[in-house]
């Protein structure tokens, strides 16, 4: 499976220098437009010189910067389609849902293989921190992940809190959210507005944002101190969210052995109390 440029770049950003490094971090908070524009313009954004960003390019494996420019233009193409426009998955001779099942295994695999061990570490223990509050929402196919994450996440820890309901409902919680706080979000493609304000609202505020989006990347990916990037696309006029689900569960099993101890004194409390 052809990783798209985002994921090439988690893969090779740790050996990057200091100058390619800021270029791929420009590219992933405007991405994919800032990668579109001249190599003059794409260099003034990120501060580096022209000749970096050519360097940057290369070390992604691509020829030269049209080269470049072209995948990002597939990739952005890919980004936009609806429902309507997608391959339906033929039945199979069979009758099974076999080639569903092997785009959605092929999915998993793929978002692994490119989320690094340190990154979900990093990630599970911030969760696990109790210094703030931890709150989770999602879009309008995304949403139910962030519920069964704080479902999960508020069993073990409190301040847990599911963002529920209409865009002013969540507006309203931003009063609550400050630099000690985190907030995972969950968005993919088609990317939902509202989500996409919300987050920068967030952000300002100082909050640490956790995006958990699709390999073409969600607008929120500039606000987010943590993108996990997971495979969607399956041989369906519907996006697949398997592979966000399972790194949720991995998450979620991680966080549970940081706070094994405390979790499982809040846990007998809360049985004592039913």
């Amino acid at each position: 499976m052809i990783s798209n440029i985002a994921e090439l770049i988690a893969d090779r950003i740790g050996t990057m220098p200091a100058g390619e490094r800021r270029a791929a971090q420009t590219l992933i908070a405007s991405y994919p437009m800032i990668g579109l524009k001249t190599v003059a313009e794409f260099s003034a954004a990120a501060g580096v010189s022209s000749p970096t960003i050519l360097r940057f390019v290369a070390r992604l494996g691509f020829q030269n910067y049209p080269e470049f420019q072209s995948s990002l233009q597939d990739e952005l193409a890919a980004q936009l389609q609806s429902p309507a426009t997608r391959t339906l998955n033929p039945p199979s001779p069979g009758g099974t849902g076999s080639p569903m099942l092997e785009a959605t295994l092929d999915n998993m695999r793929e978002t692994f293989r490119h989320l690094s061990d340190k990154q979900l570490a990093d990630i599970a223990t911030r969760l696990a921190e109790r210094r703030g509050k931890t709150f989770l929402i999602g879009g309008r196919f995304t949403d139910p992940l962030a519920r069964y994450m704080a479902a999960h996440l508020a069993v073990i820890q409190p301040d847990v809190f599911h963002l529920a309901g209409q865009e002013s409902m969540w507006r309203d919680r931003l009063i609550d959210m400050g630099k000690r706080d985190v907030l995972v979000i969950f968005d993919i493609r088609r990317y939902q507005d509202s989500l996409v304000r919300f987050a920068e609202k967030a952000h300002q505020r100082g909050v640490q944002i956790v995006l958990f989006t699709d390999q073409w990347l969600s607008p929120i990916a500039r606000f987010a101190r943590h993108v996990i990037a997971g495979r969607t696309a399956v041989p369906s006029a519907w996006d697949s969210s398997a592979a966000l689900f399972v790194v949720a569960e991995t998450l979620i099993g991680a966080v549970t052995r940081q706070l094994e101890a405390d979790g499982a004194r809040r846990i007998r409390e809360m049985e004592g109390l039913r």
